[in-house]
């Protein structure tokens, strides 16, 4: 079974930043299958556009723009390629690194989809450092990789302790339903009083009500910029935005550039 190395992906390189112990590697996939096989480093991989089918072990994983994958380097899997183009952001972190910095969260063994829309947000501002700054941008890629194993230190506290049924049912609905939802539907959805919801929602999501419900609409617009034959208005409406500059607004206040400026990162 093959190892991949460093910056080492099944596909053609857009763009690779080698740091002090974390590599970051745009990459678009080529090969319509790709055998069993694993990784020198631990890493992440986001996907950018398109989708893919992950399978490894104990999980397969159907994968699409805006998904976020953990792998630990012995995790062997394969891939197969959806019909459509794909692109993927990888963020290896290697054992040197870990050993400096010695991060809270442990590095679990297998693979891990993970969901969070904050963990997300941190991934799209190192696509952003990578696109603006390069190798410069090293501190920051540091500092952003420690909040995200701080990000998923806690989530793993909170499935230790075992998420309340309303609360996965709540997870799924807000991250698959495009509804303007009110705090009273919601609340009547999960069977629970809107006090409690409103009450416990930042304990379980990690931000408010109002905050998750824009960055959720944020990252599904993200997902949709690399489509060409969407402009802003369409991207805007799709979403949930009252308008196209409430969009804008939001959208660099989230992530600190404009959509137009993200999609010219992508191309």
């Amino acid at each position: 079974m093959k190892c991949s190395g460093t910056g080492q992906f099944y596909g053609t390189t857009n763009e690779r930043v080698d740091l002090q112990g974390i590599t970051l590697t745009d990459t678009e996939y080529t090969a319509e299958r790709v055998p069993w096989h694993f990784h020198e480093n631990n890493y992440f991989t986001f996907i950018l556009e398109g989708g893919m089918t992950e399978v490894n072990k104990q999980r397969v994983y159907e994968c699409a723009a805006g998904d976020l994958l953990f792998h630990n380097w012995q995790d062997a899997h394969y891939n197969i390629a959806s019909r459509h183009y794909t692109r993927g952001f990888h963020v290896e972190i290697s054992n040197q690194w870990l050993a400096h910095f010695e991060p809270a969260q442990t590095i679990a063994e297998g693979s891990l989809c993970i969901t969070d829309p904050l963990i997300k947000k941190r991934m799209y501002q190192l696509v952003r450092e990578m696109k603006l700054e390069g190798r410069a941008g090293g501190v920051v890629v540091d500092a952003l990789m420690l909040e995200v194993f701080s990000l998923l230190g806690k989530s793993s506290a909170i499935e230790k302790d075992r998420k309340p049924k309303w609360v996965v049912q709540l997870e799924a609905m807000l991250r698959e339903s495009r509804e303007d939802w009110s705090l009273t539907a919601l609340a009547q959805a999960v069977n629970v009083h809107p006090v409690h919801l409103s009450r416990h929602f930042s304990k379980y999501f990690g931000m408010t009500l109002g905050d998750y419900l824009r960055t959720v609409k944020l990252q599904r617009a993200i997902t949709l910029l690399p489509r060409e034959d969407l402009s802003l208005t369409d991207i805007s409406l799709e979403c949930g935005f009252a308008d196209q500059s409430h969009f804008i607004r939001s959208f660099k206040a989230h992530y600190a550039v404009t959509p137009l400026h993200y999609r010219r990162f992508l191309r």
